[in-house]
């Protein structure tokens, strides 16, 4: 018997494509809060059709960073300072987490990512840091051995690197959490899961409020900036 197959509309890897190219846009801050779009757009300043452009859309909506707009278009979801402390709350359990079961491995964080991560807080390009940041979080995460720690804080990361797209353009805490970043590594060297989770939830802390401060920094800024 042959199988019905119902015929794809639009390739999954294209639709992930266009899905993570306004995804970064949203994260960088160059599509940012309040913003319209629409599938007729996008779909000509990425060169597709409109139709992995409108399945793309239906995801950042289902994950929470569009919103539907008033008469046509979606709007580039605002950012909530309180609810980017909630994400932070747990992720930073998280974090403990894996970071005590690395710590029983004696894990050792290549310090190649450290020092990446330090040229990359002293450059202007912001997907970068993002991205140095979370592979040093990625370490950890395999290292301690539980796939689920991993997949549970990635769900978290898409939020925050927006809320850190928006902050590190004038964050001056940049070096300094490589330098937070470099204990722990120590810590899980060291085999020290207790002081490794203390770390990192210091830090998870600080960043939490670091970030928030500056999110509502920049919130009032846009809003002074508003006619």
């Amino acid at each position: 018997m042959t199988a019905h197959l119902v015929k794809l509309e639009a390739a999954p890897d294209l639709v992930e494509q266009v899905y993570h190219s306004l995804l970064d846009a949203i994260s960088e801050g160059s599509l940012a809060a309040g913003v319209r779009l629409t599938q007729e757009d996008i779909a000509e300043r990425l060169a597709v059709s409109r139709q992995p452009v409108l399945q793309a859309l239906r995801q950042l909506k289902q994950d929470g960073f569009v919103l539907d707009a008033p008469g046509r278009g979606v709007l580039v979801a605002p950012l909530d300072p309180d609810w980017i402390s909630k994400v932070y709350q747990v992720r930073g359990a998280l974090d403990a987490l894996a970071a005590r079961l690395a710590a029983a491995q004696r894990f050792r964080i290549d310090p190649k990512l450290i020092d990446h991560g330090r040229k990359m807080a002293r450059g202007r390009n912001v997907k970068a840091m993002i991205d140095a940041d979370i592979a040093f979080h990625n370490a950890i995460y395999a290292a301690s051995g539980n796939p689920l720690i991993e997949q549970s804080a990635h769900q978290h990361w898409r939020h925050l690197r927006r809320v850190m797209g928006a902050v590190l353009q004038s964050s001056r805490q940049r070096e300094a959490v490589w330098d937070q970043h470099e204990a722990i590594a120590r810590a899980i060297a060291a085999g020290d899961g207790e002081r490794a989770a203390r770390l990192i939830d210091d830090h998870s802390r600080q960043a939490s409020e670091n970030l928030a401060g500056g999110l509502s920094l920049v919130l009032k800024t846009r809003e002074g900036d508003t006619p």
